[in-house]
C-alpha cells in the first residue's frame, strides 16, 4: 500500500513518523515536485493542483482537517485537478470537539456572567456590580450541527439555558430544540441571546451573519463565530454593535488572516479576538482517524466523513 502525503503548512517531521507508526505496512512518502509515482491514498492539506492531477487510480483522498475549504477552492479554480470519482474523506473530530466545546462554553458564560463588561470596567477603574441573569432565561442558538456543533449544543444544554440548534436537515440532540431548513431559520433566530456559528462554508451560508440575521436576535445579543470569516459581514456587525442590537462578539475566524493591524475590530472593545485557535487539529488523534479510514477501505467497508463537493462539506 502506497500513501502520498502533501500537507502545506504542516511539519512532515511531525506527521510522517506518526503515520508510519499507525500504518507500519504502508509505504509512505512526502510529495515533491514532479512526483508521478503510483499511490493508493493521498493525505492532503491545501494541496497544490499538481499533487492530485491525473491520479485517477487513488482509492481515496483524505483531507487532513475538518474544514474542506481548500479542496472546494481547488475544485472550482482548477477543474479536473481532483480526479473524478475518487472519494474524499475529511477528519470528523481529531480532538477538536472538546476544544470547541470549551471555547463556546467560555464565550457563552463570558457574556452571560457579564465578564466582558467587567473587563471593560477594570480598564476604566470602575466598581459597578451589574444585575445578575438567570440561566433559564437565556436562549443560545447553535448554527451547524455537525460533529462539532452537536457537541457544543449538547454541552451547553447542561448549563440550564434554552439551547436551539439549526442545521440543513433535522437533527435530534437531547436537550436541544432542533430547527432545520430555510423555512425555519427565522424562527430559530427569533429572540436568541447568544448566537454561535459552526456552519460549513457554502454558497448558501456565506454572509449569514449579517444585518438580517442580527435584526431577528434578542436585543443585546452576543455573536460567537467559530466557523469561517466569510460567514460574517464585518460592517454589519460593527453597525449592530453601535446601535446596541448586538452587545458584542467573540471572533476566532476572519476574512483576512492574520487580521490586519489596521482592522477596525481591534479598536472595538466589545469584540474579543482570538487567532483561529478555537479547535486545532491534534496530530495523534488525526492519524488514528486516518488509519481507521484506510483500514475500512482496505476491508471493503465504507468510512464515515465522506465529502460532497457539490454540497460543500
Amino acid at each position: 500500500m502506497k500513501i502520498l502525503v502533501a500537507m502545506t503548512g504542516k511539519d512532515p517531521d511531525l506527521w510522517l513518523p506518526l503515520l508510519r507508526g499507525a500504518l507500519p505496512d504502508a509505504e509512505i512518502r512526502s510529495w515533491a515536485d514532479g512526483d508521478d509515482l503510483p499511490a493508493d491514498y493521498a493525505l492532503v492539506w491545501k494541496p497544490a493542483p499538481e499533487v492530485l492531477t491525473g491520479r485517477v487510480h487513488l482509492k481515496a483522498i483524505v483531507n487532513m482537517g475538518a474544514g474542506v475549504d481548500a479542496m472546494l477552492d481547488l475544485h472550482c479554480s482548477h477543474p479536473g485537478a481532483i480526479p473524478e470519482g475518487v472519494p474524499i474523506y475529511r477528519l470528523e473530530d481529531a480532538g477538536m470537539a472538546i476544544q470547541m466545546v470549551e471555547y463556546a462554553t467560555y464565550a457563552t458564560l463570558r457574556h452571560f456572567r457579564s465578564f466582558d463588561e467587567y473587563e471593560f470596567q477594570r480598564r476604566e477603574r470602575l466598581w459597578q456590580p451589574l444585575s445578575p441573569r438567570v440561566a433559564s432565561d437565556v436562549v443560545v442558538g447553535v448554527m451547524g450541527l455537525g460533529s462539532l456543533g452537536a457537541a457544543v449544543a449538547s454541552r451547553l444544554a447542561l448549563l440550564g439555558m434554552e439551547v436551539r440548534g439549526y442545521s440543513r436537515s433535522h437533527k435530534s440532540i437531547d436537550g436541544v430544540l432542533s430547527f432545520s431548513g430555510t423555512e425555519q431559520f427565522e424562527s430559530f433566530l427569533h429572540g436568541v441571546h447568544v448566537l454561535i456559528n459552526l456552519l460549513p462554508n457554502t454558497a448558501d451560508t456565506r454572509n449569514v451573519l449579517g444585518k438580517g440575521t442580527f435584526s431577528l436576535l434578542g436585543r443585546g445579543a452576543y455573536i460567537v463565530n467559530l466557523a469561517r470569516g466569510v460567514h460574517l459581514v464585518e460592517n454589519d456587525l460593527l453597525d449592530a454593535i453601535h446601535t446596541g442590537q448586538v452587545a458584542g462578539a467573540m471572533l476566532d475566524v476572519f476574512r483576512e488572516e492574520p487580521l490586519p493591524a489596521s482592522h477596525p475590530f481591534w479598536d472595538e472593545h466589545r469584540i474579543t479576538i482570538t487567532p483561529h485557535i478555537s479547535a486545532q487539529t491534534m496530530p495523534g488523534e488525526s492519524v488514528r482517524q486516518v488509519a481507521e479510514k484506510i483500514r475500512a477501505i482496505e476491508d471493503a467497508r465504507v468510512p464515515t466523513g465522506r465529502v460532497d463537493l457539490c454540497r460543500g462539506y
